[in-house]
């Protein structure tokens, strides 16, 4: 994965506003529910990938349903696909009324999901309240910009493996 990663989900913010999200954003293992960290899953394509990212975040309270259909319209304009068998769902700006708090869901894919010509084995969804997106991005590109982390990742069989990437001293 690539400093690219940020900007192709389009969150790039010429003002500074990226460096600002890096130093606010909630630590990233504090917003996932009990529940959030789905290992050893499989979808026949992405939309059931991302409907599962989406019925994760509806399980963790953090979102309500019309939230999965602005994931799925994003998917339409861009892809989340971020690099290294990565993508990182979540809604466009108009679903972000549907938000009810800030949360980060991790769901595994061990046999890869077709992402438009990509093997995709995580999904990281996101949900966030006004901009906090852009912060969410930014620590998640700072971690998985590592290619270890990214493949640690892939091949997690344990939730404390997941979160042991969370931990703050990945994200600086």
């Amino acid at each position: 994965m690539t400093a690219l990663s940020v900007d192709r989900a389009e969150h790039i913010d010429t003002d500074g506003a990226l460096n600002m999200a890096r130093k606010t954003a909630p630590a990233l293992a504090a917003l996932l529910a009990d529940g959030s960290i789905r290992l050893g899953q499989s979808a026949v394509g992405r939309v059931d990938a991302i409907r599962q990212v989406g019925a994760a975040l509806c399980d963790a309270g953090a979102v309500d349903d019309s939230y999965v259909e602005a994931m799925l319209e994003r998917e339409r304009s861009v892809s989340t696909y971020v690099g290294e068998g990565v993508a990182i769902p979540h809604a466009t700006f108009a679903g972000s009324d549907a938000v009810r708090h800030d949360a980060l869901v991790i769901v595994q894919f061990p046999a890869g999901v077709d992402w438009d010509g990509h093997d995709v084995r995580v999904c990281v969804g996101i949900a966030a309240q006004g901009n906090g997106h852009i912060a969410l991005l930014s620590q998640l590109a700072t971690v998985l910009l590592a290619r270890d982390n990214a493949a640690t990742l892939r091949a997690a069989t344990s939730h404390e493996q997941v979160l042991a990437l969370l931990h703050p001293k990945h994200s600086k």
